[in-house]
Order: C-alpha cells, then structure tokens, then sequence
C-alpha cells in the first residue's frame, strides 16, 4: 500500500529543528564506545574507521564502581538466581526481595527512616515534585536557578507556585521564603549539594538554617556526591552532619555506585504518601533485582572502603594542580571532583573533543547548551582513582595543543 501524502509538512519542522541545532553548534552526536571490564577507564571507540583505543576522561562512573568485581559477582549471582527482569510494577509483582533489602540499606546509608527506588534519579526527582505539590496544599517551590533539569521539570509538571532564588545567594532565597510565608504558602527549598556543570557545592548548612527559621520543607539533589563524600559515601549532608535536617534527599544509582536506578530517602510517612501518588513510580516495571543486587554489593564495598574516595580526591586534586599550571582556565568555582575548563564557544568546545579524540585518544565530551548557558560551554573532566600519572601528563599536553 503507498503511503499516504499530507499536505501538512511534519518532517520539515522535525528537519529545520535539526539544522538550527547544526547551525549554532548545539548538535550533539554519540560516540560509540565499548567499556572493557577490567581495563578502566580505557575503551574502545568505533569511529569512522578501525577501532581505536581511548581513555574516557569524562564517564559519570567516577569511582569505577561499575568494573568492581565485587559488584559484578553479586549481579551474577542475582541473574542466575533470579533471572533477568522485576517481572512487574513494584505494586504487581515487582517488589523482590532484593528491593526490600536496597531500600532498607539506602535509607540506612543517609540515617532515615525509609528510602524509594525509582528507575532512575531523574525520574525520581520529577515525580516526587508532582506527588508532592498533590500532597501539600498551597504549595510553593523554591528553586535554585542552577537546578538540574529534572528538578526543573518536576516543578514545571506539577503546575504549583514557584519562585528562583540566584544561584547560592541566601539574601534571594530569603526574600523568597518570606513572600512565600506572607503568601500563606507552603514552601519547599529545592537545591543540590554538588552541582553537576560547575563542580560547586551548595552552602547547606545555611540553607537550612534559613528552612528552620521559616518552617520550610528542605529537598536536596545528592546525585554527585553519594558514594563521593562522608565517611561511608553517605554525601555530602553526612560529610556536614546535616543529613538529619534535610527531609528528602535524593541519589542515584548510576554514578559513584556504577550501577542504574535512583531513589528518594526520608521519614517513612513523607515516602509513603509519595509512593501512593507518584505516576512515575506507579506505572513502571520496577528495577531488574539484578540492578539491586549490584548497588548492594557498591553500597555496602563503598561504606568499608574510604580508601576509595580518598584516592579519587588526591587524583582530582592532582589533575587540578596540573591543568591550572598548564594555562588552562577552571570554572572559578569548581571545588569538588568536577573539572570544568572553560571553552566559552559551541564551536570552539566540539572541535576541541573531536580533535581530543581523533588525534590523541582521549574522550571528553563537549558541554554546551541546553545543559549549560550559551557562552559558557566547556570540556567537562571526571578523574577518577584509576587515571595514572601518565594519562594525566598526556591529557594536560593534547589539551594544550587543541586549545591553543
């Protein structure tokens, strides 16, 4: 049968989308990798041509959780016993035993009452904001403006108030609170520990100060810092001791613990009510037990190993030193294990990783807008405690000669 002709011309809007994207130096293109176990945090990459050696420098896998063979033999052991997927929905046949336990693990690595798996941190984030703005009445959210999209999302999905505070700025996010106080709204403080682009960290502890002076219900991103900091990879509220003063926190599953999923930790009653609303926690096949029995074994080598954390801050901490005595130019306010060196052109970003790649065999993926503003793209580096001094030597050197 031919098909059928429309007057109307989809696939030109879905065509000029692309090339707008072209034209400004937004496109972004997947490089086709493969990820050798045991060989971290080299690759292979399957380029236009033969395949080709590299080494990643820019995986969210930051501590190589996802080559540990702890990790692996436990999901082995997890497949072979239970097979591949959950079987169903956490609410129809979808709550396995491996669950339970990951659930009850999680909510003891951030000293909480409870935790809640979701198929990943992002899905958690925005469904959790739209269960709670169906939950508390008047509602407000109170929003850092650097937030991460599926913050922003869940705010923008919920159709409750908002207000954005500027970026770490605790006059703002006060004057804030007390219009929303005097508003008579309930208001929620939405912010990260470490955020993700910059390499920045949130001044936490004010930032609860100010909940507790206006009764606000504190919501915090701990994506990049779970498994990172505090003495059992608790984050960064249990590296500040103020884990017990935020009411939900929020980690993945994907990055220090080399796995997949995500999750919510908070009072039992708070997640309760969550679980019982939220449509993306609801309407899903729940995370394989497979998945679950890999964040066990990460979750649980992670809390005995600080050794770990500590090789990676003495490596970040060491490539850092590096790349400022080359020239190179450093978000100025990057103090954790992100390395953000500035670029401050799509162009200029995506010749600069193409080049890396083609020519020295070094993966770092240029960051450009929509994930950061324009003119401000940058080459995003992930050291992590398995990255040598001679990869460090030979990065610095091809960096210095694409950026020049």
């Amino acid at each position: 049968m031919p098909p059928v002709k429309r007057n109307r011309h989809y696939n030109d809007y879905f065509s000029q989308t692309v090339e707008d994207f072209k034209s400004d130096g937004r496109y972004r293109t997947f490089n086709d990798i493969l990820r050798e176990r045991g060989n971290f945090p080299r690759s292979i990459w399957y380029g236009k041509y033969a395949p080709k050696n590299i080494v990643n420098w820019c995986s969210n896998d930051y501590l190589g959780m996802g080559q540990n063979q702890y990790v692996l033999d436990a999901m082995h052991t997890a497949l072979d016993q239970t097979g591949a997927g959950s079987g169903g929905t956490r609410n129809i046949g979808g709550t396995s035993h491996y669950h339970v336990t990951l659930e009850r693990v999680l909510a003891g690595l951030h000293r909480k009452e409870s935790s809640l798996l979701f198929t990943s941190a992002y899905v958690a984030n925005e469904w959790s904001l739209v269960a709670i703005s169906r939950i508390l009445p008047n509602v407000c959210f109170i929003s850092d403006n650097k937030n991460h999209n599926s913050l922003i999302m869940g705010v923008k999905h919920s159709n409750a108030n908002k207000r954005i505070f500027k970026h770490n700025d605790m006059d703002d996010l006060e004057a804030h609170l007390k219009a929303s106080t005097e508003a008579n709204e309930m208001p929620v403080i939405l912010f990260e520990s470490v955020y993700s682009m910059d390499g920045d960290v949130a001044p936490i502890e004010a930032i609860c100060d100010l909940a507790d002076k206006y009764e606000a219900f504190t919501y915090i991103d701990e994506v990049h810092a779970v498994g990172l900091y505090g003495e059992t990879g608790g984050g960064y509220c249990e590296k500040l001791g103020l884990a017990d003063r935020i009411d939900i926190i929020n980690g993945t599953l994907g990055k220090a613990f080399g796995v997949q999923g995500g999750y919510i930790a908070g009072k039992q009653v708070t997640l309760d009510a969550i679980r019982s609303v939220a449509a993306g926690f609801i309407f899903t096949t729940s995370m394989s037990p497979v998945l679950c029995a890999g964040v066990l074994a990460s979750v649980s080598y992670l809390k005995d190993h600080n050794s770990v954390r500590e090789k990676h801050q003495e490596r970040t901490d060491k490539l850092k030193q590096l790349l400022v005595d080359a020239g190179m130019v450093i978000h100025p306010n990057a103090c954790t294990h992100i390395i953000p060196v500035m670029v401050n052109d799509a162009f200029k970003c995506k010749v600069a990783s193409d080049r890396l790649l083609n020519e020295f065999g070094i993966y770092i993926q240029p960051i450009n807008s929509p994930t950061v503003e324009v003119g401000t793209e940058r080459l995003r580096i992930a050291p992590t405690p398995d990255h040598t001094d001679v990869m460090m030597v030979e990065l610095v050197e091809a960096l210095k000669e694409v950026l020049k």
